[in-house]
């Protein structure tokens, strides 16, 4: 109660009175969203990306941690202009492993009270997900996904062909004659979209609400490094900034940063690229995933049809989109759209991602002490919350939050891997 007293007193509150006092201020007179003070030279903890992870991180450390830490989160462009801004924005908790699932759908179960907990309109919006199955061998995987995921509780459950060409009226193609003919499908109920740019926002006002300064154009070149190898701080684009502990969310940048304190973890980058069409009037109310052939798509609330499809298939820190790629995926969006043909693309975008060894994320402090990561998380727009949970957990405490505890870097020597096929929607 006293946090979110101090979230009140710092922030300005939403509500429809305020719209409505606003309009007849002709909204002038609104306070800024975030709070920018002067950069400081030291603080107790400096978070690296404000990104959805960074920005969710700082929250949950002020508001279950205690506003007293000196927290700073710098970034090196504008707030919402990075990774977060560059996704499909599914969420989703349809995942393989049992260490994967627990984490996965506490993180859409936070998402669903997200709008409320901040106080700002992430137009969270629950759609489902139709996993449209092609080959047998996807198909018994997926059934295998779903009796794990029963285990745990979550959604998941099969349809037939008819009641997917019934709750996806344009989904014309995959007929008997086809290439890849459909053959089942899942049902994830619990999938939903939402703003991701409200997203990036709404944390970063809750968390500047309760005292977190946010540096933007504030680029972290390297690491700082004591006399012991301990990590003591970050130099940046406007100085040296001292720090008693350093965390790293800078998704597919983490090991740009810890190349220069000659620490080496197992993740290569790769470049995701997805792309949305024209507005067109609502045909389509749910997320269709085709992980055969290897393309997904939502539409949203502007009546753009978002768009994603397989990553590059080699290492790469480019953000624009490969022709054989973007070929791939709108070849394999006609097999399932063929009046799709006639849309015309608006504009297109890659996002550099990083991916650990069993694809699946990775939580930990190092064995350079001070220095925490969050990395590997390949599509981890879905994770925001829980991920930003557990890592402020770990950063206050010094220990793995539970979700997280099987996905430190300890399990990489001893081979402890945690292969999770579910980490991408198009695998």
């Amino acid at each position: 109660m006293a946090d979110a007293a101090v979230s009140r007193s710092r922030s300005q509150r939403y509500s429809a009175f305020s719209l409505l006092a606003g309009a007849f201020r002709q909204h002038r007179g609104w306070r800024p969203a975030w709070r920018e003070p002067p950069l400081e030279q030291c603080y107790d903890i400096v978070i690296v990306g404000a990104g959805g992870h960074g920005l969710a991180t700082a929250y949950y450390l002020a508001r279950h941690h205690g506003s007293k830490r000196r927290i700073a989160v710098l970034e090196r462009g504008w707030l919402g202009g990075g990774n977060v801004a560059r996704n499909t924005v599914t969420i989703r908790s349809n995942y393989l492993r049992d260490e994967s699932i627990p984490f996965y759908v506490k993180s859409v179960a936070l998402y669903e009270g997200l709008t409320k907990e901040l106080n700002f309109n992430l137009m969270h919006s629950r759609r489902g997900m139709i996993d449209v199955i092609n080959t047998w061998p996807k198909l018994r995987e997926i059934r295998r996904r779903r009796m794990v995921m029963d285990l745990h509780g979550a959604t998941y459950r099969p349809i037939s062909v008819d009641e997917i060409r019934r709750r996806i009226p344009l989904l014309t193609g995959g007929g008997p004659q086809s290439r890849l003919p459909i053959l089942a499908g899942m049902l994830h109920p619990d999938a939903a979209v939402n703003r991701h740019d409200a997203v990036a926002w709404g944390y970063a006002r809750a968390a500047g609400g309760l005292g977190v300064a946010i540096h933007q154009n504030t680029e972290v070149k390297s690491l700082l490094c004591d006399e012991s190898g301990a990590v003591c701080g970050v130099e940046t684009s406007r100085g040296r900034i001292l720090a008693g502990k350093t965390a790293l969310a800078v998704s597919g940048h983490t090991t740009s940063l810890t190349d220069t304190a000659g620490l080496r973890l197992p993740l290569r980058s790769f470049n995701l690229t997805a792309f949305v069409s024209e507005p067109v009037r609502p045909v389509l109310d749910c997320i269709v995933n085709c992980p055969d052939l290897g393309v997904y798509l939502s539409q949203s609330d502007k009546g753009e049809f978002v768009i994603g499809g397989a990553p590059d298939p080699g290492q790469s820190f480019r953000r624009d989109i490969r022709q054989n790629v973007f070929e791939d995926t709108v070849c394999a969006l006609l097999e399932l759209f063929p009046s799709f043909k006639r849309l015309k693309l608006l504009r297109q975008w890659g996002g550099h991602l990083d991916m650990a060894h069993d694809a699946s994320p990775i939580m930990s402090p190092t064995e350079r002490p001070g220095l925490y990561i969050s990395a590997g998380w390949w599509g981890g727009y879905k994770a925001i919350p829980a991920g930003g949970m557990t890592f402020a957990h770990l950063l206050a405490t010094g220990t793995p939050h539970p979700l997280m505890e099987k996905f430190t870097l300890d399990r990489f020597p001893h081979l402890d891997f945690i292969i999770e096929s579910g980490t991408t929607a198009a695998v």
